[in-house]
């Protein structure tokens, strides 16, 4: 087959530069590698800076999710600077975060994801033709609603914030804001806006309520059944197509998942602390290993330079972490092939490769155990052991966040205490160690800080995007989207559009390329070179 390179659109609605080299041997995936080609440094950027400056430069890291960056960078100053955080502070902070997260997902599924599934390869589906109506980019009825209701969630961020993307007003001891009871009712009327005319009437075909008692992969399938509305709605529309075209059998991913979880009940974690963290979380943290459950401890989060474009090899704890890149051409020289280091996770059986997103923390969720005021909702986890994870499942997930999420938001509030402080001075830190995480939209999302003499003597960041696209450690254990690309069918490996649905699954900050090779003749098949719209 002669080589040839060619366009794919489909790949290029996610940010970043990333590669992906898929071995294809009978029209199938056998091997895998990603590879992110951009090094940016933030980590060195911030070495000798003030303690505060992680939350101007953080939240630049990412343009689409950066008070996430905001929340966890405040968070491991709180526990290093041993802070008071008044409650409503707490409230502000998690309604930021939940309404990032709850723009991100109509703008992901209409701008990214679901435009691949009008590529023509479907064409003779018996769904194809409603799926362009609704979903074709630019045009489609839904595409458009979807895009443009997605602003409303972060007009409430921008009510406590000052402004989205890149605003700075959590610091430690709590938030620069003072809210007023209309800031409270516009925030009220903005988000009942969102709920009514997205995810009920678009998303759901039902109410939020109705929606949320689904609890097993059997209640999803009567539901489909149950009315018109909801056989018809995009998230009826989005299983039928999904199982039609076979995107419930491929991007299975590792099967294993982290969540270092999210939203802080207000009166539990006043006073933020490293050990104190887990049993404060109202969205929990933990791992499932394919089998068990696990509490979450960052002590054992690890980071392997072997295959990155970094010194050094082995692993690390990012307090004893360190970012010194090397040049790709001298890297390669050494077998290495990304600047994304390979997070792991020591389990009882060694380090880890773990998938981090939206499936990672439903499965969670689906851990028993929780106390009353915790999340507990067993339906996605129902769902992998029931039928298994897929690109399908994956984005299942990611749109069964947005009826809670927005549940979350209307609680936290009508539960603000206008009466009360904001913030608590926490003084001058001079010394100190801090560790502060979050789930953005895409997953796992977390800080470690070591000040001394009153500067950032070492910072480091590990992303979702991290965890999902890192490549091979030193046991040669495959990244996760690595791993989610092994058997994946290519239909036409001109044109493997397969590919795209699984890298947007993920929703990887990245752009990306790929290259694909057939493992008989081992010639380039194609080279596909993305950019954005």
């Amino acid at each position: 087959m002669a080589a040839k390179t060619i366009k794919v659109p489909a790949l290029g609605r996610v940010e970043g530069d990333l590669d992906v080299k898929v071995t294809i041997e009978d029209g199938v995936v056998v091997d895998a590698w990603t590879e992110a080609t951009m090094f940016r440094g933030f980590e060195i950027i911030l070495k000798g800076k003030d303690p505060q400056a992680g939350l101007i430069m953080t939240p630049r890291i990412c343009g689409i999710c950066g008070g996430s960056h905001l929340t966890k960078s405040v968070y491991a100053l709180d526990t290093a600077f041993h802070t008071e955080v008044p409650p409503n502070a707490t409230l502000i902070r998690n309604i930021a975060q939940a309404v990032e997260t709850l723009q991100s997902i109509p703008r992901w599924f209409y701008a990214l994801f679901a435009i691949g599934l009008t590529h023509e390869n479907y064409k003779d589906y018996s769904l194809y033709e409603e799926v362009n109506r609704r979903w074709a980019p630019f045009v489609g009825e839904h595409y458009e609603k979807g895009v443009e209701l997605s602003a409303k969630p972060v007009e409430i961020y921008a009510i406590y914030g000052g402004q989205w993307p890149h605003s700075s007003f959590m610091i430690p001891g709590g938030v620069m804001c003072a809210p007023t009871l209309s800031d409270v009712t516009r925030s009220i009327s903005i988000l009942e806006y969102f709920k009514t005319n997205w995810i009920e009437d678009v998303l759901l075909g039902c109410s939020v309520d109705r929606w949320l008692e689904n609890k097993t992969w059997s209640d999803v399938l009567e539901w489909l059944e149950e009315k018109e509305e909801h056989y018809n709605s995009d998230m009826g529309l989005f299983i039928r197509y999904s199982q039609e075209i076979g995107l419930d059998h491929y991007g299975r991913g590792p099967g294993k998942y982290l969540a270092t979880g999210s939203f802080f009940n207000p009166e539990k974690y006043m006073y933020p602390t490293i050990e104190g963290r887990n049993d404060a979380l109202i969205s929990r943290s933990g791992v499932y290993d394919g089998e068990h459950f696990h509490d979450f401890d960052q002590e054992r989060v690890r980071e392997d330079l072997t295959y990155s474009f970094y010194e050094g090899e082995g692993s690390y704890h990012p307090f004893d972490g360190f970012t010194k890149p090397l040049d790709p051409e001298e890297g390669r020289k050494q077998g290495k092939y990304t600047f994304a280091k390979a997070p792991r996770y020591l389990l009882d059986s060694g380090e880890t490769p773990l998938e981090v997103g939206p499936l990672a923390r439903q499965v969670i969720a689906g851990r028993e155990g929780a106390e009353d005021w915790q999340d507990y909702d067993p339906l996605i986890y129902n769902i992998v052991k029931e039928i298994g994870p897929s690109a399908m499942v994956r984005v299942l997930a990611r749109l069964h966040e947005a009826p809670k999420y927005y549940r979350n938001v209307y609680n936290w509030l009508r539960q603000i205490d206008l009466n009360e402080k904001f913030y608590v001075n926490p003084g001058e830190l001079i010394e100190g160690k801090g560790f502060g995480s979050t789930e953005a939209a895409r997953g796992a999302l977390s800080d470690w800080v070591e000040i001394k003499d009153g500067k950032i003597e070492n910072y480091q960041v590990v992303t979702p995007t991290a965890w999902n696209i890192g490549p091979r450690d030193r046991h040669e254990q495959r990244g996760p989207i690595e791993t989610a690309l092994i058997g994946t069918p290519i239909k036409n490996p001109d044109d493997p559009v397969e590919l795209a649905h699984i890298a947007q699954s993920y929703d990887s900050c990245l752009v990306c390329t790929v290259h694909a090779y057939d493992a008989k003749t081992n010639k380039q098949l194609a080279k596909y070179e993305v950019t954005k719209f």
